[in-house]
């Protein structure tokens, strides 16, 4: 509590002599930038209190992806398995997601985490960020391990059409989403920045999958199997996938911005679900753009989250959507600007 207080006082009196002298701003964006900080704190502490003694989180559905969307939001605050704040808690939930390693590579298990190439995806991407600072040699040896697995899992998973479904192509017969498609391939590149072998074929296979999958309109289908129908969200987590991988300059990825911003640059005028999923992507996105679209932006969605906060910390559920769910994908919105997780850096 400490910690929070004397930060808190240091943002106040930052905003304070910012806004005066007129170096950044008014005293309004001073203002908002404070009310973004304590809401950071706030919910960063609710995810905290909340977790369990064993690292997870106590949800009925997808424990290993929320345990790993959990972590991410707090490992984006500066935080790593030996320093910071939360060192402690990121520490469990890695131990939690190394405990949930099947000798097969998948992280997760079959019996509570019925789609489980979510857990499997975002696991890797936390633990991928996690091994770039984790400094103790027997734990780093056992995240190459894990992840070295999980790598080949996902290898042995993709379908014939080069995505992913719910599960493993030969349990689901190769039935192939965008969602798990862009889970994967996030924590595929995650894995391949910290040093562990990527195969490229199964890379350029998923983007050909994604490519595959555009409309005329320039959006993204559910599946290659149901195709004719854009989605904003998946159209968004796509090409946060597709700039993961390095590929900005496609020539399909101006058409798929362009159908992005249309759809989702004003906060969600068109009807459309999963509100949350689709901005922890888009954000990314827009992110990568540069300051001056992502500046107006950022400001305008986080106002909107913050507002949308509880007094304990916590965003509440929508939907089926858990708060530990909700509150991570809002946390790792806000925290963006930080700049901790290599995966999200411009």
């Amino acid at each position: 509590m400490k910690y929070s207080q004397t930060r808190r006082d240091w943002l106040r009196n930052a905003a304070v002599l910012t806004a005066t002298s007129g170096i950044v701003g008014s005293v309004n964006a001073a203002d908002s930038k404070v009310a973004w900080e304590e809401s950071i704190e706030k919910g960063l502490r609710w995810l905290s209190r909340t977790q369990s003694a064993r690292g997870k989180w106590n949800t009925s559905n997808y424990p290993t992806a929320m345990a790993s969307l959990a972590a991410t939001a707090l490992i984006a605050s500066g935080s790593t398995t030996t320093q910071g704040p939360y060192a402690k808690q990121i520490g469990r939930a890695t131990d939690y997601l190394i405990s949930k390693s099947r000798p097969n590579g998948l992280i997760g298990d079959p019996q509570t985490d019925m789609r489980y190439t979510y857990g499997h995806g975002f696991a890797m991407l936390l633990m991928s960020q996690v091994l770039g600072e984790e400094g103790l040699i027997d734990r780093r040896e056992e995240l190459v391990d894990v992840l070295t697995r999980a790598v080949q899992f996902s290898g042995n998973a993709q379908t014939e059409a080069g995505g992913w479904g719910y599960v493993s192509a030969a349990q689901g017969n190769n039935f192939d989403e965008g969602s798990t498609t862009i889970t994967q391939v996030q924590g595929l590149r995650g894995c391949r920045n910290a040093g562990i072998p990527v195969s490229g074929k199964v890379i350029e296979n998923a983007k050909e999958y994604i490519y595959g999958c555009k409309n005329p309109d320039g959006g993204i289908s559910y599946s290659s199997k149901q195709r004719g129908s854009s989605r904003p969200a998946i159209t968004a987590a796509a090409l946060a996938a597709l700039y993961n991988a390095g590929d900005y300059d496609s020539e399909h990825v101006p058409d798929m911005l362009e159908y992005a911003k249309k759809s989702l640059h004003d906060l969600g005028g068109r009807s459309f679900g999963h509100w949350h999923y689709t901005y922890l992507y888009y954000s990314q996105v827009v992110y990568r753009q540069g300051d001056e679209l992502w500046k107006p932006f950022r400001d305008r969605l986080y106002d909107k989250i913050v507002g949308q906060q509880s007094p304990d910390g916590f965003w509440g559920s929508q939907g089926s959507m858990h708060p530990v769910y909700v509150t991570a994908c809002n946390l790792i919105m806000l925290q963006l600007d930080k700049g901790y997780l290599p995966i999200y850096q411009r």
